[in-house]
């Protein structure tokens, strides 16, 4: 039994997935089984090029940052749980947790992060009722997003990147995973809220 499964292995997910991971000292996250079913075939970076995202250097290839954001996670957080070569077919509700049905496997989780892209192909079975048009891409485009309230679909159920509603840029995507890592945190924390920070001092 996970109490986390994200889905999905673009900027997003991985963005969540390191947040959550580098919470493993705090008490109320210390005991938790987090993992990331890393599926990044449809993922935008792999034609992708930035000269202007903050913080990484000019040229910067998205396949190279694929790559390179599972090998830190592995390298920094090797208690996430980094499932590789599966794609999530269906979702099914229990009473107080999920099963996540991929083409390879079947999982139980408390809580999952849908984090994968905004293309109108998305087919997860037992999510399709949440599909709505995208409100910030181009209407030619045909891009959906799940419907959510600050990233909560439903209990249990929240949503980063894209897939949330937010523009495809690869800072708001981070942005949002590390967001739902946050909300996730805090609610394991007692509701108290939670920020993450490594400091020099």
């Amino acid at each position: 039994m996970f109490d986390v499964l994200i889905i999905g292995g673009g900027v997003a997910g991985v963005s969540c997935a390191l947040i959550m991971g580098s919470a493993k000292n705090k008490p109320f996250a210390s005991n938790k089984k987090i993992g990331i079913i890393a599926h990044q075939k449809n993922s935008a970076l792999q034609e992708a090029l930035f000269n202007n995202a903050y913080g990484i250097y000019p040229g910067k290839l998205g396949l190279d940052l694929l790559t390179e954001s599972l090998d830190q996670l592995s390298e920094n957080y090797p208690h996430v749980i980094q499932i590789h070569k599966e794609k999530v077919l269906r979702i099914e509700s229990e009473s107080s947790s999920f099963v996540v049905i991929t083409n390879k496997n079947f999982y139980n989780t408390k809580t999952i992060v849908v984090a994968i892209g905004s293309s109108n192909t998305f087919d997860i079975d037992g999510l399709l009722q949440y599909v709505e048009p995208h409100p910030k891409a181009l209407t030619e485009k045909q891009r959906i997003h799940l419907r959510n309230t600050d990233h909560k679909v439903a209990d249990g159920i929240y949503v980063a990147g894209t897939l949330a509603g937010s523009r495809s840029q690869l800072t708001i995507a981070a942005g949002s995973g590390a967001a739902v890592a946050t909300d996730i945190l805090s609610l394991w924390n007692g509701g108290i809220d939670v920020q993450i920070h490594d400091s020099t001092r």
